[in-house]
């Protein structure tokens, strides 16, 4: 067990919940009983393709947990997958099957992380979900993800609870309303593409390779192919102490070695074939050259070898037939048995041939990991299976040596490498991809620039919080409440481009801090009142007369300087980089003039912010940039530049 804690701080788990929906028992016994035949009609049910799985670390298992506070009495597992994912959602697949063929269970599922399913689908979550209150709002039911909404002014519906649900409301609206609480198409579409394939990708997910390894591991991995993970784990994960066991082999002598074929999970593999490892010259595990034709398999079997031997020294061999005892003597195992026969685990073999053995040992040891889960204290670690193994199975290494001329062919690694020509096709596949989803909402044809600066004036409308500016995904998504008269006044006045305009905000800093004082309320709530205007001072009669007389004069002459400077402004090189409207002029000037229009004076804040915008957007040269970040992240996608001409002005001939 000493390899297990080691191990355990390393790992990442999942923990899932099965919880009975209908009517539930009052006597807790009889509550109890029924969960158990559950889980036997669950393992049974999916024994077909659980017992082959070969999991990175722990197995999927299930058991009773007795109620404690407001959270029933219902079936718990728990795995630790460690590095390889695949597992975890492998476990997904499961849990969400489980549900769809028992459709009075009811499952939620969570990792190291949080809520896993809400993390696949981050992208598609509504914006009033969040980590503060998403507890006990997903489930699996009937097959499919559930999300119990929260209380809203939008949504308040007399059945939702105002705070986060407890497990017994969550499971009585899963119940009562299980239309209303299914999760958006989007969301669902995120899960199940995930775990799409499933259980077919469990094989795409195996790799078959030839190993030079002892006699000894290829008996054991006959009977237990699920240890050569942790062989591997123990070979991945050793240290210099580990290795004092392996300068001289007691275990398993190079001098056994014979070849055969070994499957692993592609993570194992990946594990195991990608370390650099020299071992100790007192081994006598020497490598042939590497042009050999077999220094693969050499490689691979001196690898795994050390990692079974490293387990082996920790442990010492586990005589006692207490796992035969605790599968025989539990109430479960017949009922089990009976039900893998009438599933057709056994593929019409023989009772009593080898062949049928071999299945048997490996149902049998499948039933006492995810079944009939023994306590801690009564646990086999890996090495004292290993060493029991050895010792009861008898072998003949030559009988073993004659089915070298018969092993199944090797799996190809070349998934190990990626070249940079499939890196860029991959790449390219992606892109292609990402373009196809958005082309319906392109329009580059009649693509309407004002787009861009209502979009602007929707993002500086919105107040941001101690969290942040929120950025919309599309403008469409949710409606915006802003004044555009109000917001082009404001902007108007920052410019300066109408007469006798100012922005309170140039006053200086003891008149602005006696009118932030007055006035900062008023402000805030009146925010389609114009600046200029005497209405702002309307709430400051309830205060003294001579200092509002006062204010207001402050404020009147300020408007004159301000307008004063802006007509001086106007004529020089500032006032003129901004563009400015046009009005159309009397027709009895039309003559007078060489065009028919001319400048108002006004700033055109909408043509200036678009100009401006295209321009550092051209410049990025399609590299990212702060433009396209900034409008990408407001929902705004800009069309190709397809006018090659240079963003400078022609020279003049």
């Amino acid at each position: 067990m000493e390899e297990n804690t080691k191990y355990a701080v390393l790992e990442e788990t999942v923990e899932y919940h099965l919880f009975l929906i209908t009517n539930e028992p009052k006597d807790p016994e009889e509550h109890k009983e029924i969960l158990l035949k559950y889980i036997e009609r669950i393992m049974t049910r999916f024994a077909p393709i659980l017992v082959p799985y070969i999991w990175q670390n722990q197995p999927f298992n299930l058991k009773y947990k007795s109620g404690k506070g407001d959270v029933p009495a219902h079936i718990f597992g728990m795995t630790a997958f460690g590095d390889n994912e695949e597992d975890e959602w492998f476990i997904v697949y499961i849990i969400k099957q489980i549900t769809k063929e028992f459709p009075e269970l009811v499952a939620r599922i969570e990792d190291s992380y949080g809520d896993l399913l809400l993390i696949e689908a981050a992208e598609f979550l509504p914006k009033w979900l969040e980590p503060e209150n998403s507890t006990n709002r997903v489930f699996f039911h009937h097959g499919e993800m559930c999300l119990i909404p929260a209380r809203t002014k939008r949504n308040r519906m007399s059945w939702l609870p105002s705070t986060t649900p407890t497990i017994p409301q969550a499971l009585n609206i899963i119940q009562t309303h299980p239309e209303e609480i299914l999760a958006s198409e989007s969301i669902r579409a995120a899960v199940t593409k995930r775990i799409d394939g499933y259980p077919e990708k469990v094989q795409a997910s195996l790799h078959r390779a030839h190993c030079f390894i002892p006699a000894g591991i290829a008996v054991v991995l006959k009977q237990r192919p699920r240890l050569v993970a942790a062989a591997v784990r123990a070979f991945y994960l050793r240290d210099p102490y580990d290795l004092r066991a392996c300068r001289t082999f007691k275990t398993f002598l190079p001098d056994t070695r014979i070849m055969t074929s070994v499957t692993f999970t592609k993570c194992l593999y990946a594990q195991l074939s990608q370390q650099i490892f020299i071992p100790d010259r007192r081994s006598g595990y020497e490598l042939p050259l590497p042009s050999h034709p077999q220094h693969r398999a050499h490689r691979l079997g001196m690898k795994l070898a050390h990692g079974f031997e490293i387990l082996c020294s920790k442990s010492s061999p586990h005589v006692s037939n207490s796992k035969e005892s605790l599968t025989a003597t539990s109430p479960l195992w017949a009922g089990f048995l009976d039900s893998l026969k009438k599933n057709e685990y056994f593929k019409g073999l023989m009772e009593g041939s080898v062949e049928y053995q071999e299945k048997l040992e490996m149902a049998k040891d499948y039933f006492q990991l995810s079944v009939n889960q023994p306590e801690s204290s009564l646990a086999v670690s890996p090495g004292e299976e290993i060493l029991t193994l050895l010792q009861t199975t008898p072998f003949d290494i030559e009988d073993l040596k004659k089915e070298e001329a018969s092993l199944p062919p090797e799996d190809d690694d070349q998934w190990l490498d990626v070249s940079p020509a499939q890196l860029r096709q991959l790449l390219k596949e992606d892109t292609a991809k990402r373009e196809s989803e958005h082309i319906a909402k392109e329009e580059e044809p009649n693509y309407d620039l004002t787009q861009v600066s209502e979009s602007m004036k929707a993002f500086i409308s919105k107040v941001s919080t101690h969290k942040g500016a929120e950025l919309p995904r599309e403008p469409s998504e949710a409606p915006i409440t802003f004044d555009a008269d109000s917001f082009v006044d404001y902007i108007d006045k920052i410019l300066g481009p109408k007469p006798l305009e100012s922005d309170s905000d140039d006053l200086d800093d003891e008149d602005a801090d006696d009118l932030d004082d007055e006035d900062s309320d008023d402000l805030d709530h009146e925010d389609s009142e114009s600046l200029d205007s005497d209405d702002d001072f309307v709430d400051l009669e309830a205060h003294d007369p001579e200092e509002v007389e006062s204010l207001k004069g402050i404020l009147s002459n300020l408007k004159s300087y301000m307008a004063q400077m802006d007509q001086e402004l106007a004529h020089t090189s500032i006032g003129k980089s901004f563009a400015t409207q046009k009005q159309v002029g009397p027709l009895s000037q039309a003559t007078n003039h060489s065009s028919d229009e001319e400048d108002s004076g006004a700033v055109d804040v909408d043509l200036n912010l678009v100009s401006n915008i295209l321009e550092s957007y051209n410049s990025q040269a399609g590299l990212a940039g702060p433009a396209s970040n900034l409008l990408q992240s407001m929902g705004v996608q800009l069309p190709d530049n397809t006018d090659h001409r240079p963003s400078s002005k022609p020279a003049k001939h």
